[in-house]
């Protein structure tokens, strides 16, 4: 399996149909067809269906998409880096962080590092939390900031708070008004804002179990691939959201987050680190990984109080 077996892939499940993808790749699109067809011989397992007017991802497909993407990924980044190292004294330190974190915890996490005058240097990327412990085991990132399940006891957490979902709505939402947990129930006849099940499937299936929990299905008429642009949609009252209540912070006087009553399924965020940077290790010199997942569990600390004036 070569790289350029995975651009081909990658293009044609982002066009969704391959004469598009060709013309983009700027081949034919008989060897197109051709290549997809021996990758999946390669692979063993079908990554497409095919439709009249196009094609559609497998199941199978999906979780060879995300692989294949981070693979180009680092195969992009790594002369860079091979050449940054030659001429810089600097370690790194990677990192991957799901969207909420990017916003409520990397920024003073970067200013921390700052302040302490290390000489290192963070690569961030976002990633799903299912994507960061899989990458964490394989050795291919240092630091995760996730969201874990309440109910996972993982070996890889170094820190954690309580983050619990709430219904974020517009403010002329009748749901609006009032104080105190909402059940979830009463949202049931509402247009449900969803995180694209393509970008985020943890994120799109917590928000179905909790909704079937409630005892309704819940009808997702808008999705969207980032947070941000969920909650935009929402604030455009079109419908709206289960969220971590940490995005009040961000969006507090925009629209309104109502706690859950009760929910089945609980949100946290927590700093996950590879066994090489747990700051609790023995080594008389911790590594600078250790060092940052420390200061990532300082600023995690930090937020959950900052959110506990809010509430």
């Amino acid at each position: 399996m070569e790289l350029r077996h995975l651009r081909y892939f990658v293009a044609v499940a982002e066009q969704g149909n391959v004469s598009r993808a060709a013309r983009k790749l700027f081949i034919a699109q008989p060897p197109l067809s051709a290549q997809l067809r021996q990758l999946e011989e390669e692979v063993g397992a079908a990554l497409f269906t095919r439709l009249p007017r196009g094609v559609r991802l497998t199941p199978a497909g999906e979780s060879f998409l995300e692989d294949a993407r981070a693979i180009l990924a680092r195969a992009q980044q790594a002369p860079l880096r091979a050449r940054e190292r030659q001429h810089s004294r600097q370690s790194v330190v990677r990192l991957a962080l799901v969207p909420s974190a990017m916003h409520s915890v990397l920024p003073g996490l970067l200013r921390r590092i700052a302040d302490a005058g290390w000489l290192l240097r963070v690569e961030a990327r976002e990633m799903i939390t299912s994507q960061q412990l899989r990458a964490l085991r394989a050795g291919e990132l240092d630091l995760g900031l996730g969201r874990p399940g309440r109910e996972e006891t993982l070996p890889e957490e170094v820190a954690g708070m309580d983050d619990p979902y709430c219904l974020a709505v517009a403010p002329a939402n009748p749901l609006a008004a009032g104080e105190g947990p909402l059940p979830l129930q009463a949202a049931a006849h509402e247009a449900f804002v969803g995180f694209s099940r393509y970008e985020d499937a943890d994120y799109f299936d917590r928000t179905v179990a909790l909704c079937l929990d409630a005892g309704f299905t819940p009808s997702i008429r808008h999705e969207a691939g980032q947070f941000v642009n969920v909650l935009a949609l929402v604030a455009c009252g079109l419908g709206v959201a289960i969220v971590p209540s940490s995005f009040a912070t961000l969006y507090r006087g925009k629209l309104v987050f109502r706690p859950l009553q009760a929910p089945a399924y609980q949100s946290r965020l927590a700093v996950l680190a590879a066994v090489h940077a747990r700051p609790d290790t023995q080594d008389a010199a911790p590594s600078d990984a250790a060092r940052v997942a420390q200061a990532a569990a300082l600023e995690l600390r930090q937020f959950r109080r900052r959110l506990a004036r809010l509430r």
